[in-house]
């Protein structure tokens, strides 16, 4: 059943995040905005590898760190011939070190590392199905060490459900441009990583709901723009990504 199941799980990934037509364009006509040719992206929790896809295509060098075993794996074969992607075998933290990941080997796009995270989420109808079924430990990193191995990035996308503010943690200096991902039922951690992105200082936001790669607000906004907007998509109840500029 295990197997079964992480191969599902696989696969299911791939068809969502590859198989959809149009999504790349949509998503290199996105992501144009943020990355250009010859520069850094850093893909935090990089999955199936689809951002990775699109940021190639700009013509950007793309650090693609990823923690679980299986699409690590995944990731080496689609990309480990390219010498303008590197991929580490990681997660990325507050501090360097070791901990646990909770697997779901037939949803692995909710895999995650916090606890706490994964107790908000279950008392949501739509989380009522998942099983994290297994654990797996996993070195940890911080953005630091990754800035000062590979370069300050251009942009970095930060989708780790549940561990975006131990990532931001992680950062002592502001990069030009990040994302981190939103979820209703863990509003006010996402607002957490708000006040972390702010004390960096001199950004501007705006927020994209899941998948649309478009943004809701037609202008950026100030923290407290952004938090009513997050107000208003929040009782929907869908995903997204909060983006992040420097003025």
């Amino acid at each position: 059943m295990d197997v079964f199941a992480r191969a599902w799980g696989i696969t299911r990934s791939m068809a969502m995040y590859h198989g959809i037509p149009g999504r790349q364009r949509r998503m290199r006509r996105f992501y144009g905005q943020f990355l250009g040719p010859g520069e850094v992206g850093f893909d935090i929790g990089a999955h199936v590898g689809n951002r990775v896809r699109a940021w190639r295509a700009l013509g950007a060098r793309v650090i693609a760190v990823e923690p679980q075993p299986d699409f690590i794996r995944l990731l080496r074969i689609m990309f480990g011939r390219s010498r303008a992607v590197v991929l580490v075998p990681s997660a990325v933290g507050a501090t360097a070190g070791r901990t646990t990941m909770a697997l779901s080997s037939a949803t692995p796009t909710v895999s995650s590392m916090s606890p706490e995270w994964i107790t908000s989420v279950t008392r949501d109808d739509r989380f009522s199905s998942i099983h994290w079924d297994r654990t797996v430990s996993v070195d940890v990193i911080t953005l630091d060490q990754l800035v000062a191995a590979y370069g300050v990035p251009a942009f970095v996308k930060i989708d780790v459900e549940g561990f975006e503010l131990e990532a931001l943690r992680g950062l002592s200096h502001p990069v030009r441009a990040l994302s981190f991902e939103y979820l209703p039922p863990a509003h006010e951690a996402a607002l957490a990583c708000l006040d972390l992105v702010e004390k960096l200082g001199g950004y501007e936001y705006n927020y994209s709901p899941v998948e649309t790669m478009r943004l809701a607000s037609a202008d950026w906004l100030d923290a407290a723009g952004l938090t009513t907007l997050l107000d208003r998509f929040r009782p929907l109840g869908r995903s997204g990504d909060v983006y992040a500029r420097r003025r």
